[in-house]
């Protein structure tokens, strides 16, 4: 098994205030092959893409993973959220994140809360986004069919199949993206990934092979 090297530390932004905090995982020799950026939901924190192994995962695959912890949960919990939970924050707000973390154009995995955050990011500066990975985020009836289908990043979009509610209701909007692959992770809930772990690092890891 390749070895990994993990960190954590803070991220200061130009809007002041306190910095978030974020945990990394990358190979212990050798250059990443991709960044991954991976956001949470309201009860999900990089402590806990730790905990299921979903950074360690990915840089025993080669890949640069960073998980950040958004303002107001996990251990950002100081920083001032850019928006109110519901609302869209700011595009620009992921793009200083991925700036000053120096990922360049990275994979972004943004499952539930995070797509108030994820999806301006998307739609604003897809240039930045390698691919995208939405896990039933919300606020994606924000935008119209038009916007999704003119976003040419490849996604793949995950839900589990007892997610009758957030996770179709995501798709249905989702699924106007015009390069997308739909995995539907059975007998799991919202949280998918932390009902089967083992499955959403496979699908995960060979969605990333895919982009190469």
């Amino acid at each position: 098994m390749p070895a990994v090297k993990m960190s954590e530390g803070r991220v200061a932004l130009a809007t002041g205030g306190p910095p978030l905090f974020y945990r990394q995982a990358a190979p212990a020799e050798g250059p990443a092959r991709l960044a991954v950026l991976l956001l949470h939901g309201i009860r999900f924190s990089s402590e806990n893409w730790l905990r299921i192994r979903t950074l360690e995962a990915l840089a025993e695959a080669g890949c640069r993973a960073v998980a950040v912890d958004l303002p107001g949960l996990g251990n950002s919990r100081d920083a001032a959220a850019p928006a109110p939970v519901g609302e869209l924050a700011p595009g620009d707000f992921l793009k200083q994140v991925s700036e000053v973390l120096k990922l360049g154009p990275a994979v972004v995995v943004s499952p539930s809360l995070s797509g108030m955050y994820s999806l301006p990011f998307l739609l604003q500066h897809g240039g930045m986004v390698r691919a995208y990975v939405p896990v039933a985020p919300i606020c994606t009836e924000k935008f119209s069919a038009e916007q999704y289908k003119a976003v040419q990043t490849p996604a793949l979009i995950v839900y589990g199949d007892q997610d009758t509610q957030l996770g179709e209701v995501s798709l249905n909007n989702l699924r106007n993206l015009a390069n997308h692959k739909v995995v539907v992770m059975k007998g799991a809930g919202h949280a998918c990934y932390l009902d089967n772990p083992e499955e959403w690092h496979r699908v995960l890891l060979e969605f990333l092979q895919s982009l190469e």
